[in-house]
C-alpha cells in the first residue's frame, strides 16, 4: 500500500455547506423573523404552535413539542417518562455524549449494548442479556441518518415491560417500513443543531409522542413546570423553543424530503464511485430509508486517510472517534478497551465524507479520485 500523499484535488470540497442554503432561504426566513419582531412574541407563540403541529403531522406523531435542543429532547423525554434515581437505560456508547448525559442529568444509570457491525445501531441480540430488574427504558440512537432495528426492540419492550425512546436527532425523515423516526417509541428527541438534516439557526430541539399526557408532562417541564403562569405543580426547566427558531424550522421543513433525496442521491453516487478505493462503504438496511445524515466509510488506517484527504482539500469529520464507555467522563463504570468491540471498531476505523444537499457529483468524483490515489 502506497504512503504517496495524492495530488491536490482539482475540486475542493468542504464537509458541509451551510451557506448556501441560508442564502436560498434568506428571503422566506427574514420576512418571518421581521413579524417576530414587530409583535414581540419572543417565547411561545404562533410560530412555536404551528411548528409543533406542522412537524407532528410530518413525522407522524400525535404531538410534537419544542424545546431548546437536542439534550434537553432526551433528558424531558426521560423524565416525563417517570425515570427514577438509579432506574437503568440501555443505550449504545457509539454515539454522542448527550445521550448518555441526558440518562445521567434525569436521574438514571446508562447501560451500553454493543452496535450492530453493519448499521452501527443497537445490536438487539445483545439487548435481552444486558436488563436487569432496575431496566426502566430502551433508548436507541438513529446513528448517522439510519433508523435502528425498531421491531424486535419493541416487541422486548412489550415483553418486559419497557418503554422505548427514539434517539431521533441524527435522522429527521428517515423510515423503518412505512413509519417515520420519531413515530415508533413511546417519544423520542429530535434535535436541530444547525448541521442537522433539519437545522435550526442555532440551537432547537423537540419531542415527539402519542402519549398526550407524556406530550403535557415535556411542556410542564420546559417551562419551569408550569401548569399555568406561575403555578408550579413541579421543578421543572427552561428549556423552551423560542419563536425566531420556529419560524426558521418551518420554513425548512417544508424542503427536508428534497433536502433527503438529494443526500440519497448523493450517497448512491458514492456507492458507485467508491468501489475499489479501498474503504468499506455504508449499507442501507433492508426495509429502512436512510437519510444519510453522515456518510461514514471505514478504512483500518483511517488516521492517514484524512490526513491525506485533508491535503487534497477535501473536508472530512470523525464520528466518533472515542466511544462513551472509554471516555474519562465514564471511567467510574470500569470499561476498557475490548469492552465492547464492535463499537471500538466503528470509533477507529469511521471516517465521515462530505455529506449535504448541494453535494455535486464532480465533488463526490473528488472525493473518490482522491481516494483512489491514496490507497492504491
Amino acid at each position: 500500500m502506497s504512503t504517496t500523499t495524492p495530488a491536490p484535488a482539482t475540486v475542493k470540497v468542504p464537509f458541509l455547506d451551510l451557506q448556501t442554503p441560508h442564502r436560498e432561504l434568506a428571503s422566506e426566513i427574514l420576512p418571518a423573523w421581521e413579524r417576530i419582531l414587530h409583535q414581540a412574541s419572543f417565547v411561545g407563540g404562533e410560530e412555536l404552535r404551528l411548528f409543533e403541529a406542522e412537524f407532528a403531522a410530518y413525522v407522524g406523531a400525535a404531538r410534537a413539542v419544542g424545546v431548546a435542543n437536542g439534550t434537553d429532547a432526551l433528558r424531558l423525554a426521560l423524565l416525563a417518562m417517570g425515570l427514577a434515581p438509579g432506574d437503568e437505560v440501555l443505550t449504545v456508547p457509539h454515539t454522542f455524549i448527550a445521550t448518555t448525559e441526558a440518562i445521567t442529568q434525569a436521574g438514571g444509570r446508562p447501560v451500553f449494548v454493543d452496535v450492530d457491525p453493519v448499521t452501527a445501531t443497537m445490536d438487539v441480540s445483545k439487548v435481552e442479556a444486558a436488563i436487569t430488574p432496575r431496566t426502566r427504558v430502551l433508548l436507541p440512537v438513529h446513528l448517522y441518518g439510519q433508523m435502528a432495528d425498531m421491531d424486535p426492540l419493541l416487541e422486548i419492550a412489550r415483553k418486559r415491560n419497557l418503554m422505548v425512546l427514539e434517539d431521533a436527532c441524527q435522522a429527521h425523515g428517515a423510515t423503518y417500513g412505512t413509519r417515520k423516526a420519531g413515530s415508533m417509541g413511546a417519544a423520542a428527541a429530535f434535535s436541530f443543531y444547525p448541521g442537522k438534516n433539519l437545522g435550526a439557526c442555532g440551537e432547537a430541539g423537540a419531542v415527539t409522542t402519542n402519549d398526550p399526557a407524556l406530550a403535557e408532562r415535556v411542556s410542564q417541564l420546559r417551562d419551569h413546570g408550569q401548569a399555568r403562569k406561575y403555578e408550579h405543580d413541579v421543578e421543572g426547566y427552561n428549556a423552551r423553543l423560542d419563536s425566531l427558531q420556529a419560524a426558521a424550522l418551518r420554513v425548512k421543513l417544508r424542503r427536508l424530503d428534497s433536502w433527503n433525496e438529494a443526500r440519497r442521491r448523493a450517497a448512491a453516487r458514492y456507492a458507485k464511485a467508491l468501489p475499489g478505493t479501498g474503504v468499506e462503504i455504508p449499507l442501507e438496511a433492508a426495509g429502512r430509508k436512510h437519510v444519510y445524515h453522515l456518510y461514514v466509510v471505514r478504512h483500518p488506517d483511517r488516521d492517514r486517510v484524512q490526513k491525506a484527504l485533508g491535503e487534497a482539500g477535501i473536508g472530512t469529520g470523525l464520528h466518533y472517534p472515542v466511544p462513551l464507555h472509554l471516555q474519562k467522563a465514564y471511567a467510574r463504570m470500569g470499561f476498557g478497551p475490548g469492552s465492547f468491540p464492535v463499537a471500538e471498531r466503528w470509533a477507529a476505523h469511521g471516517l465521515s465524507l462530505p455529506m449535504f444537499p448541494g453535494l455535486s457529483d464532480a465533488q463526490i468524483d473528488a472525493v473518490a479520485g482522491a481516494l483512489k490515489r491514496t490507497l492504491s
